[in-house]
């Protein structure tokens, strides 16, 4: 597996110049597997949010969708903080999902704090999408793309979508990731190769 660990430039800097602050985005599209508030909290807990004082309230959504087709992502970030994002798909559990991105850490006075993270180039699976919207400065409106969904069939699977988090403190409960979900309805093209590098599904 082929990995690039990206540096964000300014990172450090802003780790030095920056107090410690919590970053957090709103999963937009698509629908998120459990309510969100207005800065997309619960968040913080891996694989899908959610904290231990409150680990959500499920929305019961479903998207329903055709694999080998383009998925639209949209995301707001609500809280700014420099990163980037990375989306994976467990077909059967979310145990599938991989962990978060490592960390390369600095040790200051106050704790440990993140510079970069690692990101999969190319991508392997579970992990569809990887280093998405980085950014050292604010966005000034949401930001969106087009995913390629793998051709298989899933009644009920889990789209991870994440932040990773530069120039942050350790978070409890997250570590430096921030993290949503939501639960894909996928039905297999047929007149497309099924994509065998994702596990089949369990009848």
């Amino acid at each position: 597996m082929k990995i690039l660990q990206t540096m964000l430039l300014g990172s450090a800097a802003l780790a030095v110049l920056t107090p410690p602050v919590n970053a957090h985005f709103r999963l937009l599209e698509p629908a998120s597997w459990i309510e969100e508030d207005r800065l997309g909290d619960p968040q913080k807990a891996a694989p899908c949010g959610g904290v231990a004082a409150n680990p959500g309230k499920p929305t019961t959504t479903v998207t329903r969708v055709q694999g080998g087709d383009k998925l639209h992502i949209k995301i707001q970030e609500t809280v700014y903080h420099p990163g980037f994002y990375r989306i994976a798909l467990a077909i059967n559990s979310r145990a599938e999902l991989p962990p978060d991105p490592q960390p390369k850490i600095e040790n200051l006075p106050a704790g440990p704090r993140s510079v970069s993270g690692m990101i999969q180039y190319p991508p392997l699976p579970p992990v569809i999408a990887d280093g998405l919207f980085q950014h050292i400065t604010r966005f000034e409106k949401e930001v969106e793309t087009d995913i390629e969904l793998p051709n298989v069939d899933c009644a009920k699977c889990t789209l991870q979508v994440i932040q990773f988090m530069a120039a942050h403190g350790l978070n409890k409960e997250g570590d430096y990731s921030y993290h949503h979900c939501a639960d894909l309805n996928i039905r297999a093209n047929p007149y497309k190769p099924i994509d065998t590098r994702f596990p089949a599904e369990k009848k």
